[in-house]
């Protein structure tokens, strides 16, 4: 998970965390899946190492049993994602339960409705006399008192945190993403509401000790001839029909979507000077000053 940051990256993540990871791994799929790239174009950069932060202690609990309406749907693809490798996540279908007195009985309700109109399946208990019954039947110790309903998900259940982010890192890389350990992002340059370059304490490059990316999109396709030869220059015009790869200069047929954006490592951001909004007609780019 070691080494040197590449010369050009078109897609940059910064903290190798579940979040981070996820994005990076199912980003890395997308890309393959359409066709437009795979996940050699991903970086993704952490100051210490996988699960270093807040998701290597976190307590590991996968459930949908949120009071938000609009978590509902979420979380129950998310458990999907766990039961599709319980062993590479390190995951225990256990289930989950929340157990709850009378001040909460309305909340777990309503998240029971939602589950049910979602199929989620779960099973509500009401009542003391029903909740002791329920819990009895699985521990015949059972004591707590003041139990008024129980809300039993019979999916969900736990996984252990650094195994699981270990897990998701090998995923990640074996699906071509390049994870750099040890890199710390100093900041992020800012221009027109968008990250015109990211600052580590490696630096991108000898004369800007920064990671700079168009800011207004790539404009070589990485298919055609003149791009895989690495010919594209910052003053000769590239002819291409498709825009989704490299960050050289040039003109193109059609103006870049923010989804394909390139981001460039080596050298002074590139600004888009002008551009017609028809896709047919070309736009021409130049090298803008620093």
């Amino acid at each position: 998970m070691y080494g040197n940051l590449p010369p050009a990256v078109r897609y940059l993540i910064v903290g190798a965390g579940i979040h981070g990871l996820s994005t990076a791994w199912q980003l890395a799929a997308q890309l393959r899946a359409s066709g437009l790239g795979d996940g050699s174009d991903v970086v993704v950069l952490d100051k210490t190492g996988v699960g270093a932060g807040a998701s290597g202690i976190a307590c590991g609990v996968i459930r949908n049993n949120y009071f938000q309406p609009a978590m509902r749907r979420l979380m129950a693809h998310s458990v999907s994602v766990w039961e599709s490798d319980p062993s590479d996540f390190a995951y225990h279908p256990v289930g989950y339960m929340q157990i709850s007195h009378e001040a909460m009985h309305a909340d777990v309700a309503s998240i029971y409705e939602q589950q049910q109109a979602i199929g989620y399946p779960s099973t509500f208990v009401e009542g003391a006399s029903q909740c002791q019954a329920y819990m009895a039947g699985m521990f015949d110790d059972w004591q707590a008192e003041g139990i008024t309903s129980i809300l039993h998900e019979h999916r969900g259940g736990y996984a252990h945190n650094l195994a699981a982010l270990q897990g998701l890192a090998a995923k990640v890389e074996a699906a071509g993403v390049r994870i750099l350990d040890g890199v710390r992002v100093t900041g992020l340059d800012l221009a027109g509401g968008a990250v015109e370059a990211v600052q580590t304490d490696q630096g991108g490059s000898a004369a800007s000790s920064s990671w700079s990316r168009p800011a207004r999109g790539p404009v070589t396709c990485g298919r055609c001839s003149t791009c895989r030869s690495g010919s594209a220059s910052a003053t000769a015009p590239v002819d291409c029909t498709r825009i989704d790869r490299c960050g050289a200069t040039g003109s193109c047929r059609r103006a870049p979507s923010r989804s394909t954006r390139a981001r460039s490592l080596t050298g002074p951001a590139t600004r888009r000077r002008s551009c017609t909004s028809t896709p047919t007609l070309p736009c021409t780019t130049r090298r803008a000053s620093s």
